[in-house]
Parts: structure tokens; sequence; C-alpha cells
């Protein structure tokens, strides 16, 4: 049958891997698609190093307008990142009727609403299985396989980064600044590590499966964020003492009331299989009423982990593009007409329980004091840890957990308990989930 022609915008990382392995197994995947795929055109302003990479017989540009306008194109691959371009192409290749892959996360999370409805106004397909947690098929599963389900919640490790630097600091006991410095000599983090660190990355991510678990807009603008610079590995160590480890996680999920979406370090039991998930790798808990707790684990980067998505992508696109539009699988999972506009809640609502380090002076009733205002605002303690004060020293560490209650009590008992004489400077909270 006559080959699929690809138009890939960026060749570099993900690029050249998607070309890479597009061409090592492409026996096996037409095989699977039913026919050729083959990259004809390749946009890049690093001519030199397209031509490196693709070689002869590929178009070469430096001009990603002329392949979006191709009529020779049947999907464009956009992986050149970001809101502002990528935007203008991936409009612009929807309006000229071509299918669109893409791994840019950002794009979608900020801007995907307006994509999928021109998309769903010309008739072609956006696919994105790579934006979120690289190899790992998540949008599959939430998509398709579990589309049997009532999705109550989900909640991954899906930033890399993030995941090596808590991994390194619970391992060596160092502190953030200089496992940062470690994770950036190794590759793992990059020179401007802002979006990795501050949880925008994991944000844009979750705020993605949300919208597909729940069938609902992007509303990345609503997120929670928090990321983990200010994370103490004094923490980490206490956590560990407790039975928990502390990961940065994405988390979804669905209340009468709305939509909790939010990003923050949180202590997880250490027997939970993805509290154990180390290194740059990637895991994704998903709930739903049937099928329960499943688990998706992998590498979330890199340049073949990353084009295995693409490459998926663009397999199930050619096997669709022919197909009528109705008969295709929804961008979000659900019926367009079917997508409900339900509010996110503020992190005030949010329901959880929360660890609690305060430094106090150690004398007797300092205790009675915290537990009582605690206990006043309907919260309580799920166990303790009270350090001995070092010989000579006036000062020691309290360490709570608490059960599950409402984030504005936690607040307001939080504010109280600061402002008791006995209670030096101010309590690091971290947020808790038992991933149940």
């Amino acid at each position: 049958m006559k080959p699929i022609n690809v138009g890939l915008l960026g060749i570099g990382t993900v690029g050249g891997g998607t070309f890479t392995v597009l061409k090592r197994n492409e026996e096996e995947i037409t095989r699977r698609a039913g026919r050729p795929i083959r990259i004809t055109a390749v946009a890049d302003k690093n001519l030199e190093l397209a031509r490196t990479v693709a070689g002869s017989g590929v178009r070469l540009t430096d001009d990603a307008f002329s392949v979006v306008a191709d009529p020779e194109i049947d999907i464009v691959v956009e992986l050149i990142g970001g809101y502002g371009v990528a935007k203008e192409l991936v409009l612009k290749a929807i309006e000229n009727g071509k299918h669109v892959v893409t791994a840019n996360k950002a794009l979608l999370a900020v801007h995907g609403n307006e994509i999928f409805a021109a998309a769903q106004s010309r008739g072609v397909m956006v696919a994105f299985e790579a934006a979120v947690a690289g190899g790992i098929p998540i949008i599959k599963a939430l998509r398709e396989g579990l589309s049997a389900n009532r999705i109550q919640w989900v909640a991954g490790i899906i930033n890399g980064t993030t995941n090596f630097i808590l991994s390194e600091m619970r391992d060596k006991g160092l502190p953030f600044a200089d496992v940062l410095k470690e994770a950036q000599a190794l590759g793992y983090a990059e020179a401007d590590p802002t979006f990795d660190i501050e949880g925008i990355d994991a944000a844009h991510k979750a705020t993605i499966m949300s919208a597909i678990a729940f069938g609902v807009p992007m509303q990345f603008e609503a997120a929670h964020v928090e990321g983990i610079t200010s994370l103490d590995s004094v923490d980490i160590a206490y956590a560990e003492q407790l039975g928990y480890r502390i990961k940065l996680l994405g988390i979804s999920r669905m209340r009468t009331e709305g939509i909790e979406l939010r990003v923050h370090p949180t202590l997880i039991p250490a027997k939970r299989l993805i509290a154990n998930v180390e290194g740059a790798m990637n895991a994704v808990v998903v709930h739903g009423d049937a099928v329960g707790a499943t688990l998706y684990y992998g590498k979330g980067a890199g340049a073949e982990p990353t084009a295995s998505a693409v490459i998926a992508d663009l397999v199930d696109v050619t096997r669709l593009h022919t197909a009528d539009p109705e008969h295709r699988v929804p961008h979000l999972a659900f019926q367009p007409e079917q997508v409900r506009d339900l509010k996110v809640l503020p992190i005030e609502e949010v329901v959880t329980s929360y660890y609690l380090r305060m430094r106090v002076e150690d004398k007797p009733g300092v205790l009675a004091d915290i537990t009582r205002i605690l206990a006043d605002s309907d919260i309580s303690i799920e166990a303790m840890i009270q350090k001995e004060a070092p010989e000579g020293a006036s000062q020691t560490d309290i360490i709570m957990l608490t059960h599950v209650t409402i984030e504005k009590n936690a607040n307001a008992a939080i504010a109280k308990i600061e402002a008791l004489p006995v209670v030096q400077g101010r309590i690091t909270r971290l947020r808790m989930e038992s991933l149940q």
C-alpha cells in the first residue's frame, strides 16, 4: 500500500530517536500499521544535525511551515516544544487537514482545548502519548484500556529529574542543592531546571491525565503546583523512620464537589510499589471503580523510550486516518459533547493527611498545647516522634502524622501552633497519601 508520509518538526533527542527506531523496526511497524510509515521531510534550525541523523532521501529544511503546508505530508510530528511557534505549527497543520502527533505536554496543558476543538472541526486526529511519562502507555490506558471504569484518582511520579534528586537525597543524606548539581553533571537535570524542580513539568502532565481520566477540559491554570526546592533532607530521613518515602506526585482525584489537581512532595507508605520507584524512572497509579489500582512503570524520558510512544501514535493514526472521525477514539476519551466543565477545587478544599515537623522548647506541657490545638480543629494524630534534645540544648523536634482532614483546617491549626511562644519558627508541613 501507499506509504504514510510523515513530516518531522525537530530532530533533537526525541526526533532523532524517532527517526532511528522507525528505521530500525520498519518491517515490524509496517506489519502492525498495515502500510509503511516514512519520514519524508524534516524541519530543524540545525540543518547539519538534521543531515547527520536523517541522511539522504529525506527533504531537509529550516522552514517548518513549509512542511505543514506540503500536500504530500499526511502526518506532522511536532517535537519542537514550548508554547510559541509550536502552537502556530500545530494549528496550521490541522487547518491544512493533517493529523498531528506531538510530545509537547506544555502546549497541550495550556492550549489543548483550542487545539482539540480545531482538530474536531477539521476531522483530524491529534495524538499525544509521548506527552506524558515517556515510553509508558498511560494515555492509551486511560483513554481505552480503562474505559469501562469510573476513574476515581490518578497519582504519578511523572518527572524523572525530581525523582532522581529525591532518591539521591534519601540514599546519601545530601541536601537538595548538592544533589541538583550531581543531577546536572549526569545529564538528568537541565542547566535551567526550573520547570522540573518547581513542579511545572509534572503539573503539565497531571493536567493532561486529569482531563482524560475525568472527561474535563484542560485546566492547567487551576492546578496547585509545588516543587522540591525547599525540601529538607532531614524530613526525608524522618519520613523513612516512620515508614514513608517522599516523592513528587502529580495527583488528580474526583470528588463530589469537583476535582483535585495538584503537584507537591508527598509522603507515601514505603510498602507501596510506587514508593519504591527510584532514580529517573516514572510510575503512575490509576484507580478505577471496577479494576481497582493499576500501576504503570517505565522510563519517562530519553530518546528511544519517548520515540516508542511517538511511533505508537503514528501507527494508530495510520490505522485510523481513513476512518470516519465519529468512529475514532475521542481526544479526551469522552465524546466531545460529553466533556464536563467541572471545577478544580482550590487547595484549601483538598482532603488529605499531613506530616508536621516543628522545633519546640524542651519543657513540660508543650505537647499538650499542640495536641489541644489540633483536637480543636478536628485533627487527630496517627503517629508521632518526639526527639530527645541533645545534651545542653534547649530545643527539640516533634514530628507528627495526622489523620485525614481538610486543608483549611490544617492551615488554621498550624497558624495557631506557630503562634505558641514555645514553638520556634515555621512548621514544616508535607501532605501524605495512602494510595489505596
